[in-house]
């Protein structure tokens, strides 16, 4: 079974604010689209994905992830997270109607192919199913079945709020590069513990006392 990916990804000056004490503004939105690009990267390199499709407005974002081999989408909705999703979703399915379907996080640069395709071969088990995040408080994957709508709910405390909509919960174990994404300094240690892609190692060894 191959999935279609759906990644959003938000304007790069106005992603990952929650860095900024640790990246600073110079910084960060750089530190974002490494993220991005680590994410699109191992996504692809997955043998149970088929393709991705990264939803967003930021031109230069959309371009570094086409040249990696994503399709991209404008989000057209511009009415937050869970609208883009729909919107990618609905573009996805017209593409791929006979595929399975799964969003996934734009800030897992910890990714690795493997540990993603467990996740998703658990997830083909359900009509609908999310993994929470490390913290045990938000979504980093939401599945679906083929011929099923995505009904997304990301947001504050996903997790709670993805059960409530009816999706299983992954209780998945060894799978913590699928689990960690990155909104704090906190978060991007945790993730570079893990071992990051090329391109967020890379923006990480430029932030004094990450990565060292």
């Amino acid at each position: 079974m191959q999935w279609t990916l759906v990644i959003p990804l938000k304007p790069l000056a106005l992603a990952k604010s929650r860095l900024a004490d640790t990246a600073g503004d110079a910084l960060r939105p750089g530190l974002a689209l490494a993220f991005a690009e680590d994410t699109v990267a191992a996504a692809l390199a997955c043998a149970a994905v088929r393709d991705v499709v990264v939803v967003t407005d930021d031109a230069p974002a959309g371009s570094a992830l086409a040249a990696l081999g994503a399709r991209v989408v404008p989000d057209e909705p511009r009415a937050g997270l869970n609208a883009a999703l729909t919107h990618a979703a609905a573009h996805a399915r017209a593409v791929r109607p006979e595929t399975p379907l799964a969003a996934l996080n734009a800030d897992l640069p910890a990714l690795r192919p493997p540990e993603l395709a467990r996740v998703l071969d658990a997830a083909a088990e359900f009509p609908r199913a999310f993994l929470p995040d490390a913290a045990a408080i938000g979504t980093t994957l939401l599945a679906v079945a083929a011929g099923r709508e995505l009904l997304p709910v990301f947001g504050t405390d996903s997790r709670v709020r993805h059960r409530a909509s009816g999706a299983t919960e992954l209780r998945l174990t060894a799978v913590d590069s699928v689990r960690q994404d990155v909104d704090t300094g906190d978060d991007l240690r945790a993730a570079l513990a893990l071992g990051v892609g090329p391109r967020t190692a890379a923006a990480a060894a430029r932030l004094l006392g990450i990565g060292q």
